[in-house]
């Protein structure tokens, strides 16, 4: 199975407590062409984890990829087999998550220094499945030369197989920044990655990092061949809602943010059915009205009451109405109250 650069054109990061499989089936109903990523599960995890828990996906996510973390050749190689049973459409590995607890495994961004190895977790499991397997990386952690070590790193992978990279284009200071910071204190560098791309023309290259709008989305693919969007796409969502049709000329599959709730609803109803509870799926809505009347009250409803055992449909419909009467009032004529002048003899 190949991966074409067309098809990484336009993806939703890999976020941890963020993009869950409830998560990434609303994303798809605002999107058809987005290229959706689970939250990365460690090889320990797939191996020897509640699989149907931490795994399982909506056959209308698709195409939906898993990102795996790991430095271990033979337990990637395994875990691999079992993501691609589960019907993934790719395998992802992080090599750029800089957070303590990858450090202490040893993998994520620390991977950046051992090129080789990361040569040899993509061999394993390219050799292990027959889906695509790609690599999410950073430009360099701590004191690397950018351009030395990302260099070296794209070669070690590309040789290896590698079906795509995705390159976030800050460093990763792995002492002395919160995984938090390491989203936005170090610059990016968004010339190295297009560097990069000339120098590997013929490797799907995707860009990460800083890209919150579509007009710098659609500049960037005159260098690259894709972009990954993280939380852009998470805290204002209605963003997906554009990407259809302009990045992919194709008709953007719901009418308005409306016309997507309503479409959520039957998902929503099956999940609480089977036991899910209903802030588990509308805590990914939060964003959703974002710059709109009623957004606020629409969040503060949701926070308040979606958490309360029992809480059903009504609830988010409920949500939902608090920006439908924010937008009727403000869409109401200035004089529309005010009664007529009397007549005058």
């Amino acid at each position: 199975m190949t991966l074409r650069a067309s098809d990484i054109r336009f993806s939703v990061a890999p976020m941890m407590d963020w993009t869950d499989r409830h998560c990434r089936y609303f994303h798809r109903l605002l999107s058809r062409r987005a290229r959706l990523y689970t939250e990365m599960l460690t090889t320990g995890a797939v191996i020897h984890g509640d699989r149907a828990r931490l795994m399982a996906f909506d056959p209308f996510e698709q195409p939906v990829a898993l990102q795996l973390g790991g430095a271990e050749p033979a337990a990637l190689a395994q875990a691999a087999r079992i993501v691609e049973s589960f019907g993934y459409a790719e395998i992802n590995l992080n090599v750029g998550c800089p957070s303590d607890r990858v450090q202490n495994g040893a993998f994520g961004a620390c991977l950046m220094r051992e090129p080789a190895l990361v040569g040899d977790c993509v061999k394993a499991m390219k050799d292990a499945v027959a889906i695509p397997v790609t690599v999410k990386c950073r430009i360099g952690v701590d004191d690397q030369d950018p351009q030395q070590a990302l260099f070296a790193l794209a070669e070690a992978c590309v040789t290896s197989g590698a079906d795509a990279l995705f390159v976030h284009a800050r460093k990763a200071w792995l002492k002395g920044l919160s995984p938090k910071e390491n989203r936005d204190v170090p610059p990016l560098d968004y010339a190295l990655v297009h560097r990069l791309k000339q120098a590997l023309p013929e490797v799907p290259i995707a860009i990460n990092g800083g890209l919150t709008r579509l007009t710098q989305m659609r500049e960037q693919l005159n260098f690259v061949d894709g972009v990954m969007i993280g939380r852009a796409a998470y805290h204002d969502p209605a963003l997906l809602l554009d990407v259809d049709p302009q990045l992919f000329g194709s008709p953007a599959p719901m009418a308005d943010l409306f016309d997507a709730v309503d479409a959520f609803l039957p998902y929503v109803e099956r999940e609480l059915a089977n036991g899910e509870r209903l802030a588990a799926m509308t805590r990914h809505l939060l964003g959703l009205f974002a710059g709109m009347p009623g957004a606020r009250a629409f969040r503060r409803r949701l926070a308040l009451e979606a958490v309360r055992p029992g809480a059903g449909v009504e609830t988010l419909l409920g949500a939902v109405g608090e920006v439908r009467a924010a937008m009727a009032r403000f869409d109401e004529p200035a004089n529309a109250a005010e009664p007529a002048p009397a007549a005058t003899a």
